[in-house]
């Protein structure tokens, strides 16, 4: 296993530290094979131009054709993105990513008429198509969903346009990715003793961890004077970025980019405004939390490079990642031996790739591949990778369920309830911990954690949502988003959420240019409801006995089945309502409450 002091090599990592991509497909020739394959699929797809309407039978060929090869479309995909993230400089799959993505533009392009001509078919010809064949109901809430968004949709021609623009669209994203994991280099971070420690993307978090402060300070210096060395190319691309959301929101006749994001998934605006009014409502238990900070960390002024030091010590501070995986395992048994199962074969079977290598991806994510979910981590032998590690299994287990569970065209669940799943095992994981910790110091050290989650997922990243909220409006103004104008509103809302107790250092204002969300399309406030609704779950879960438990599985096995509202208000919370969020931000609260009592005891 690495020892941290250097970022080792690919070919240096045990096999069983890695993920398994043959069981996507055995070679790269196998790959291509396929790709071919979905060529003729892709060809045979654009045939049905035209004859949607002509008949029940033609109808349910064409749907069940699209499924099947938007399944070994989303496989081609996996295999080419995994094997290109192991090494993001290995031109090999790079351009396997580029064929892929190729496909998938054709693949729209083909099949751009779809909606314009099942918008054209009359509802009760529809409901004759169901009686002639009843296989095609199930489809019915597929094109109920197609009906519904009739005034957003263009005509055949319009349609096949916006579908060939799809690869431009991609490369803001594109662009940050290569610069940022690829080409993007960062000094040494020193020590207090001048030792060096070695600075990229994924290193920064540990680092930042430390209880060395000078260290802490040069990991930050050394990262962002990078960064800003490339303000002005990284602010160009997420202009670019904007303005293509913002472009294809205008074409399909939104009133804005939120509005378009937010309605295909099914979520009202309202959500979006509610969490931004209820955490702003609450930046006092933010502040406080800043006041508690630089008082247990003992300084006389609390820097931005002090926001991830532990404000305590004397806990267990190292986490190998064969404890992090029993240790996780463990702390889901409230969840049952079904939902345990699945982790057991994902920690077993090679799902996850866990050691950062030269070249690797940054950061950690999970992918649901139809053959299994795959795990991208980059773990540090820390309690923040253990979380990460638990975070990323519930994804996997929710993709797991949703694929078993759910026909292909039900499967996809929507991002707006991506993140529950993730951020319920990380609650139940602190529960865990919590229950089995009596020891006044090692208590506060937990606590310290979920505090920091509170922190980092409520607050910051409702901060990134009210920031890419910022970013819209003046992007529809007409306003240029320089480096200079990005920096400006990034470090005005830093200073709002942290309050007049902490330092707002310069170099902060360009944390913009190196967050990967911005690049999602709306995403990050996600995390903040997402983190909400998990805190109401976990506690159902723990206190209400079986049947909150079979709420939440059956809520795991719904894919986009229902709309997500409605998912989660089976599982028992209702998010039109500000009150889970609120309800949230109380625990933090009492947390703060918990932690002062600690420290003064």
């Amino acid at each position: 296993m690495p020892d941290h002091k250097t970022i080792p090599l690919r070919s240096e990592i045990p096999e069983a530290y890695t993920w398994n991509t043959a069981d996507l497909y055995p070679t790269d020739d196998a790959w291509h094979t396929d790709a071919q394959l979905l060529r003729t699929q892709i060809d045979t797809l654009g045939s049905y131009a035209g004859r949607l309407g002509s008949g029940a039978d033609t109808l349910y060929d064409y749907v069940t054709l699209e499924q099947e090869a938007g399944e070994r479309l989303s496989k081609l995909l996996d295999y080419a993105q995994r094997k290109s993230d192991e090494d993001t400089r290995v031109d090999t799959y790079q351009a396997m990513v580029g064929k892929a993505m190729s496909l998938y533009v054709d693949f729209l392009r083909a099949t751009a008429f779809e909606t314009p001509e099942v918008l054209s078919i009359p509802e009760e010809q529809l409901e004759a198509f169901y009686a002639q064949k009843p296989e095609l109901t199930l489809y019915r809430r597929y094109f109920h969903n197609i009906q519904r968004r009739r005034s957003h949709t263009l005509s055949d021609a319009e349609e096949r346009l916006l579908a060939a623009a799809g690869d431009m669209a991609q490369a803001p994203d594109d662009i940050f990715s290569k610069l940022t994991d690829a080409d993007l280099t960062f000094p040494p971070a020193v020590d207090s003793q001048g030792v060096q420690h070695p600075l990229s993307n994924a290193s920064y978090t540990l680092l930042m961890a430390s209880e060395d402060r000078a260290l802490r300070k040069s990991a930050f210096e050394g990262l962002y004077a990078s960064y800003g060395g490339m303000k002005n190319t990284l602010a160009a691309t997420l202009s670019s970025q904007v303005k293509q959301l913002q472009f294809f929101a205008t074409a399909r006749k939104y009133p804005s980019a939120l509005s378009a994001s937010l309605d295909a998934n099914h979520v009202p605006e309202s959500v979006y405004h509610t969490l931004i009014r209820t955490v702003r409502a609450n930046l006092d238990k933010m502040h406080r939390y800043v006041r508690l900070r630089r008082k247990l960390l003992g300084v006389d002024e609390l820097h931005m490079y002090d926001v991830y030091a532990p404000m305590v010590s004397g806990g267990v501070t190292a986490f190998p990642y064969d404890q992090a995986k029993e240790t996780v395992y463990q702390a889901m048994a409230p969840l049952g031996e079904e939902y345990q199962s699945i982790l057991r074969e994902a920690l077993d079977h090679r799902w996850i790739d866990v050691y950062e290598n030269v070249g690797k991806r940054s950061g950690g994510y999970m992918s649901g591949a139809m053959v299994h979910p795959y795990i991208l981590l980059n773990y540090q032998d820390d309690l923040d990778s253990m979380f990460t590690l638990a975070h990323e299994l519930g994804h996997a287990v929710h993709s797991y369920r949703s694929n078993r569970d759910q026909p292909t065209v039900y499967r996809d669940y929507v991002i707006f309830v991506a993140e529950v799943a993730s951020t319920c095992n990380e609650t139940l994981l602190m529960e865990h911990l919590l229950a089995r910790t009596s020891d006044k110091r090692s208590r506060a050290f937990l606590i310290n954690h979920f505090l920091e989650q509170f922190k980092s997922t409520l607050y910051r990243q409702t901060m990134f949502a009210e920031f890419e909220l910022r970013m819209g409006e003046l992007a529809a103004q007409g306003e240029t988003l320089t480096a200079d104008l990005l920096c400006r509103e990034y470090k005005a809302l830093n200073e709002a959420y942290f309050g007049p107790d902490m330092v707002s250092d310069d170099a902060i204002a360009l944390e913009w240019s190196r967050i990967p969300h911005f690049y999602y399309n709306y995403y990050a406030f996600q995390y903040a409801t997402g983190y909400s609704a998990a805190i109401a779950l976990s506690r159902r879960i723990l206190s209400g006995g079986p049947q909150a438990v079979e709420d939440y599985l059956h809520f795991l096995s719904g894919g986009c089945s229902q709309d997500p509202i409605d998912l989660l208000k089976g599982a028992g919370v209702d998010m039109t309502s500000p009150q889970p969020i609120q309800s949230a931000l109380d625990l933090f609260d009492q947390l703060l409450d918990e932690m002062e009592s600690l420290m003064e005891a």
